[in-house]
């Protein structure tokens, strides 16, 4: 159940459209569980499972289709000091027309943005805009590229604040351990254009030609899925990357794992990028969004320019041959996540967000 819950606490009522229990729905559940005030997540979609996921956990959450629904749920809340805290695009027209017409204090958390079509590119465009309206109280982004964008756009820079993603501390990892004579590289996400799974397997398909040690494995389900399966099978290699689908329990995966390589387009700060720092797991991946802020190269990971897949290939092969730089990168990786992303500690600012939000609305 949530750190505290106190009586006088602001009502959080989070909103979120979701497919799955991707990034952005892991750290809402950790800080739903951390981050002390009275939380309840408001979903415009989701599948039934990740409701189960959220109620097992302990948070309070119910489906609201539609913005009639979420304008109900939303008057319910006036009379428990309610505060709304948006989580994607949808979340944030939704929740900005329910606190505007509801008198509501709101606050954003931005995780990135994806802005590779029109659509979204629009999305983007109004995104920045509602955050300029009086209506948002406080826009918190989750790496300082992402307030970066926000203040090129015109937001207000006492609205924003940086708070990245973090972790509770974890239980003891699974012992490490993959088949014999196997260096095992991960994907862990979404196989969808954004998170780069073609740039994953351009860099992993000549990789595994020259080294007959190295497999990989692509953990996530995505539109992408078919046509990445067709060209590991027209490499020959069907037998040495594999896609088992979207898998719960990613802390079995990661005693397996030798390198996670986060090749995405764009990202926030990526949960799985923590959680492999946490658990031991050398990273290597694209400078992009917010990854840079949290690994700095050479010390705690391993960085290539966006979308270089020769230099992220040349990276991994690093790896593969200097085991004990892979250790170093491990430690100082582990280091910097109890000491930045330690989640206990970052609630305590959210929590600091929240009764100022709420004050401010009172004034």
């Amino acid at each position: 159940m949530n750190a505290a819950i106190h009586t006088g606490a602001p009502r959080i009522l989070h909103l979120l459209n979701s497919g799955g229990f991707y990034g952005a729905e892991r750290m809402l559940l950790d800080h739903c569980q951390a981050t002390p005030g009275r939380h309840r997540v408001l979903f415009l979609d989701a599948p039934e499972d990740l409701l189960a996921r959220f109620r097992e956990a302990g948070v309070e959450c119910q489906r609201c289709q539609g913005l009639g629904a979420l304008l109900k749920a939303l008057r319910d809340e006036r009379g428990n000091r309610a505060l709304v805290n948006s989580h994607n695009f949808k979340g944030l027209l939704f929740g900005w027309v329910g606190a505007s017409l509801l008198r509501l204090p709101m606050v954003i958390t931005q995780h990135g943005f994806t802005p590779r079509s029109r659509k979204q590119r629009f999305y983007t465009w109004l995104s920045l805009q509602l955050c300029r309206t009086p209506t948002v109280g406080r826009v918190v982004c989750v790496a300082e590229s992402i307030a970066r964008i926000h203040r090129d756009a015109g937001v207000a820079s006492t609205k924003l604040q940086v708070i990245p993603n973090g972790l509770p501390q974890a239980s003891a990892l699974p012992t490490r351990g993959h088949g014999y004579g196997q260096w095992l590289a991960g994907y862990v996400g979404r196989l969808s254009s954004e998170k780069g799974p073609d740039l994953f397997l351009d860099t992993l398909i000549p990789l595994c030609q020259r080294h007959p040690k190295v497999h990989a494995v692509m953990l996530g389900e995505g539109p992408e899925r078919a046509v990445l399966q067709a060209r590991i099978d027209a490499a020959g290699l069907t037998a040495r990357i594999t896609l088992p689908g979207f898998q719960r329990d990613m802390r079995s995966w990661m005693a397996r794992l030798d390198a996670l390589v986060i090749s995405s387009r764009t990202e926030g700060t990526p949960m799985i990028l923590l959680e492999a720092m946490q658990d031991g797991v050398p990273v290597v991946a694209f400078g992009v969004g917010g990854i840079p802020d949290v690994i700095e190269h050479g010390r705690s990971g391993l960085l290539a320019k966006p979308l270089a897949v020769d230099e992220l290939g040349l990276h991994l092969q690093a790896l593969l041959e200097d085991p004990a730089q892979a250790a170093e990168l491990v430690a100082r990786a582990s280091q910097t996540q109890r000491e930045r992303y330690h989640l206990p500690t970052l609630a305590q600012h959210w929590a600091q967000v929240y009764r100022g939000t709420a004050k401010e609305a009172i004034a």
